[in-house]
């Protein structure tokens, strides 16, 4: 019983990796996102031109980097601290190291997809949104008061 308890708290973070790894696939790709993202870009701001909407549509696809790891990150530290309320240093870098980990395994899948392009820069980029959910989340226990020592 105890072991689907742990299970069942990884589960979410187990989902939204596969979730990442979904993203990284020649479906979401720059090309194909590009069809249903820059029309609808282009709906919302008429007098925009093709390159200001290209860019618009590159600072989002960079935005999702960020994104998905910010959430990652903190879905770990919930399964690595399991049913305990309070905040641990120790358990907001196991969370930081394995999304890290996880940045680099998906920067390593994408040069097998054709239409992908592998970037240390990505990973950096995913990196710092596991970074700002640790910060966010240590910042967030210390105002409440639930920040533990170690």
């Amino acid at each position: 019983m105890q072991r689907w308890v742990r299970l069942k708290q990884w589960l979410p973070a187990i989902a939204w990796a596969i979730v990442i790894t979904a993203a990284s696939t020649d479906t979401f790709s720059a090309n194909h996102t590009s069809t249903f993202i820059i029309p609808v870009l282009h709906w919302l701001f008429p007098h925009a031109s093709l390159a200001t909407l290209e860019r618009m549509h590159f600072f989002m696809r960079k935005s999702a980097h960020f994104v998905e790891f910010f959430v990652l990150s903190g879905i770990l530290l919930r399964a690595l601290k399991g049913e305990e309320r309070e905040w641990r240093f120790r358990w907001a870098i196991w969370a930081f190291v394995i999304a890290a980990g996880y940045s680099a395994l998906d920067e390593f899948h994408q040069s097998f997809v054709p239409s992908r392009t592998a970037s240390s820069w990505d990973s950096l980029l995913d990196t710092t949104g596991g970074a700002a959910a640790q910060i966010a989340l240590g910042l967030w226990a210390w105002l409440r008061g639930k920040g533990g020592d170690s």
